[in-house]
């Protein structure tokens, strides 16, 4: 952080433009977060404990669980603080840790996707060496390069914003410290920054879309030559989840940071952001839960053995008493 900073805490603005809803707004994300959390914990353990999802496809599925719940805890506990208590503010360190951490997430679930779509991919085209391709080590390979590039990408973003001089306002338009809201608060931001943030952001975002987009139309070119209605079907049905919560998603998300900076857009990028903070991460355990098959029926055998588990511990440890 530069020497020359002179504001050293922030205060996010956000929900306090709503003093009358924000019992109700505690509620509702509060209700929203323990969800979230619930849903993909739920996904990861039903993947751990199944055999027939030890497979690539569910393997990278339980890798976007995981970031899912890590962005998710970046902004979403504070905003609950900050909802029951008369005092907002946000020191700039933390400032700076929560955007690494929610950005290098948000970043993490958009190469994991990217890699997701790569995976259906070589599962449609290449079905016979499937296994062959895509090992547990090489998915491995790919979440572990997903977390690198995201969080480097991230720190960068980070050190351009954090180097600037914050010396005039410190009040956040927003409800988190998002990129945005933040370098409008700075006094020497020029138009290299801006670009620069721009740039790091098209990489994530755009990159990793036309990479989905690509590997959607060979998929699409395979299916469509198939001289199996079933299979193009089966095809169309196991890449359907990713489709419907990558268009979400990327719309969002795109609208936000890809979009020319403007203070005045901030209260409609604030509204959009409650979408991709809550709604977004809400929506993906639900679709790839309910329109995956393989996964409800494994839900329902965990779901079972758990029923019939936890009266067992209550008898014995009453028998133990």
């Amino acid at each position: 952080m530069g020497n020359h900073t002179t504001v050293s805490t922030f205060l996010p603005w956000g929900f306090s433009s709503f003093p009358d809803l924000q019992g109700l707004l505690f509620v509702m994300i509060f209700f929203s977060h323990v969800t979230i959390l619930a849903a993909n914990v739920s996904i990861m353990v039903t993947i751990k404990l199944s055999h027939s999802l030890h497979t690539s496809m569910f393997f990278f599925l339980c890798g976007l669980s995981f970031p899912e719940n890590c962005t998710t805890m970046a902004i979403i506990p504070c905003m609950l603080v900050d909802l029951l208590s008369d005092s907002k503010t946000i020191s700039l360190p933390e400032c700076a840790t929560q955007v690494f951490f929610f950005f290098g997430s948000a970043a993490n679930n958009c190469f994991i996707m990217a890699a997701m779509s790569y995976d259906h991919y070589t599962a449609i085209h290449n079905p016979l060496h499937y296994r062959i391709l895509m090992t547990h080590k090489i998915c491995f390979q790919f979440i572990m390069a997903s977390w690198m590039v995201g969080f480097l990408v991230s720190l960068c973003v980070v050190i351009i914003v954090f180097n600037l001089s914050f010396c005039d306002s410190n009040i956040i338009q927003h409800f988190f410290c998002d990129i945005s809201p933040v370098v409008c608060l700075a006094c020497d931001h020029t138009s290299r920054q801006e670009r620069a943030i721009f740039v790091l952001s098209a990489f994530v975002l755009v990159g990793s879309f036309v990479f989905i987009t690509m590997s959607y139309v060979f998929i699409v070119s395979t299916v469509v030559k198939m001289p199996s209605a079933q299979g193009k079907d089966k095809a169309f049905s196991t890449c359907s989840s990713q489709l419907t919560v990558v268009c979400i998603h990327y719309k969002f998300a795109g609208f936000v940071y890809l979009r020319p900076r403007d203070r005045d857009s901030l209260r409609e990028d604030m509204l959009m952001a409650v979408t991709y903070t809550v709604l977004t991460p809400l929506l993906s355990p639900i679709v790839y839960s309910f329109r995956n098959k393989e996964m409800q029926m494994a839900l329902r055998k965990v779901l079972g053995k758990t029923d019939r588990l936890i009266p067992q511990l209550v008898n014995k440890r009453t028998l133990d008493i």
